[in-house]
C-alpha cells in the first residue's frame, strides 16, 4: 500500500465517522437514512451523466453489493437505536477487518505478507479495543445485548459488502461509474419504505433535516468513493483495516459532540492503529 493510497483511506476513514455521526443526531433514524439514501440516489445520477457504465462482469457484484448496503443500513440504524454512537460504532467497523481479511483470501485469493498481516491484526486489535471499552465504559453494568447483535451483524454486512465491492470496482473498468451506479441501486428503498411508513406530512418532518442529510449524503459518496479506488490499488485486507480507523474519529466525535467518555483505554487503542498503519506502510 503506497502513502497516496493509505493517505486516501484515511481521509474516507474521518469523512465516514463524520456522515455517521451526522445521522446519529436526527432522532428519527429512518428519517435520517431516508435523506441519505435519497441524497445519495440524486448524486449517484448526476455522476451517471459524466462517467462510463460498469463493464457487464460487474453488474452482479453491483446488485449483490446493493442488497447487502440495504441490509447494513437497516442494521446500523437499529444499533444507533438502541445504543450509544460511540459504543454501536467502534463495534459495528471493529469487527469488519478480520472478517475482511478471511473472505479476501478465500474468495478473492488475496494472501498477505508477513508485514501486512501484523499491521492487520494489531489494528484490528485496537478497534477492538476501542469496541471493548464501550461496552465495559457504558452506562449499564452489563452489555446490552440486543444492540451489541445489531452492532455485531452490521460489522459482517459491512465485511460482506467490502469483498463484494473489492471484486466488483475491479471488473468494472471505472471506479466513479460503479460507485454512481451503487447509489442508485441501494438510494431508492429506504425513501420508497419512509414514504410507505410516513403517507402524510413527510415533507415537512424532513425539511428541518434537509441540510444535514444532503451533506451526509455527500460525505458518504466521497468516503466510499475514495475506499472503492483504493481497492484497485491494494489488498482488500489493509484497505479494510486502515479504512476502519474512523473508529478512532468516531470515538473523538462522540467524547466532544454527544459528551460520550473517551478515557486511556480509546487512546492506547489509537496507538495500536498507528502502530498497525505503519506496519501497512512498511509492506509497500
Amino acid at each position: 500500500m503506497t502513502v497516496l493510497v493509505a493517505t486516501a483511506v484515511l481521509i474516507a476513514a474521518i469523512t465516514h465517522a463524520t456522515w455517521n455521526a451526522l445521522a446519529h443526531t436526527i432522532k428519527d433514524q429512518l428519517l435520517a437514512f431516508t435523506l441519505i439514501a435519497g441524497g445519495g440516489t440524486v448524486i449517484g445520477a448526476v455522476l451517471a451523466c459524466f462517467f462510463p457504465l460498469p463493464a457487464a462482469a460487474a453488474w452482479p457484484y453491483l446488485i449483490a453489493s446493493a442488497l447487502l448496503h440495504i441490509g447494513y443500513q437497516a442494521l446500523l440504524m437499529r444499533s444507533f437505536t438502541l445504543g450509544d454512537f460511540g459504543q454501536m460504532y467502534p463495534i459495528a467497523r471493529g469487527t469488519a477487518p478480520l472478517v475482511v481479511t478471511v473472505l479476501a483470501a478465500l474468495f478473492v485469493g488475496e494472501s498477505l505478507n508477513g508485514w501486512q498481516l501484523a499491521g492487520v491484526v494489531i489494528a484490528s486489535a485496537g478497534l477492538v479495543g476501542v469496541a471493548l471499552w464501550g461496552i465495559r465504559g457504558g452506562s449499564d453494568a452489563h452489555p446490552h445485548w440486543p444492540a451489541l447483535l445489531a452492532a455485531l451483524a452490521t460489522g459482517l454486512s459491512i465485511a460482506a459488502y467490502t469483498v463484494v465491492d473489492g471484486v466488483g470496482v475491479r471488473a468494472s473498468g471505472t471506479p466513479l461509474g460503479y460507485i454512481a451506479w451503487l447509489m442508485i441501486l441501494e438510494g431508492a428503498l429506504i425513501p420508497a419504505y419512509t414514504l410507505y411508513v410516513h403517507r402524510g406530512g413527510l415533507l415537512a418532518q424532513l425539511r428541518p433535516y434537509a441540510a444535514r442529510g444532503l451533506l451526509g449524503a455527500m460525505l458518504s459518496i466521497s468516503a466510499y468513493g475514495l475506499v472503492l479506488w483504493a481497492q484497485t490499488k491494494a489488498p482488500l485486507a489493509p484497505i479494510a483495516a486502515l479504512r476502519e480507523s474512523s473508529i478512532i474519529v468516531g470515538a473523538a466525535i462522540g467524547a466532544v459532540f454527544f459528551k460520550e467518555k473517551f478515557g486511556a483505554p480509546r487512546i492506547a487503542a489509537a496507538g495500536l492503529m498507528v502502530v498497525g498503519i505503519g506496519l501497512m506502510l512498511r509492506a509497500s
